[in-house]
């Protein structure tokens, strides 16, 4: 299957936007005080509340990067003369 460059495009931008987000949202748990078990930002041992956010980043980066290199691959497709 070969997808359009409009759709390759949309891939990559979506990549990208995940490395734009979700990094910044890992900043955010990380300093919040629920992630801390002493309520103060990294004293204590991580709570759950850290866990789960830090599953969720590393999957939605694993899904992103994903989509991303999908897009490359298919813009690079897309540019390849057809026999």
């Amino acid at each position: 299957m070969v997808l359009s460059r409009g759709w390759s495009l949309f891939l990559v931008g979506v990549g990208v936007w995940t490395w734009v987000i979700w990094p910044r949202f890992a900043v955010a748990i990380w300093n919040d005080p629920r992630a801390w078990s002493a309520g103060t930002v990294g004293e204590g041992s991580p709570t759950s509340f850290l866990w789960v956010h830090a599953l969720l980043i590393a999957a939605s980066l694993a899904i992103g990067t994903t989509v991303g290199v999908l897009g490359i691959r298919g813009w690079l497709a897309a540019r390849r003369p057809t026999a």
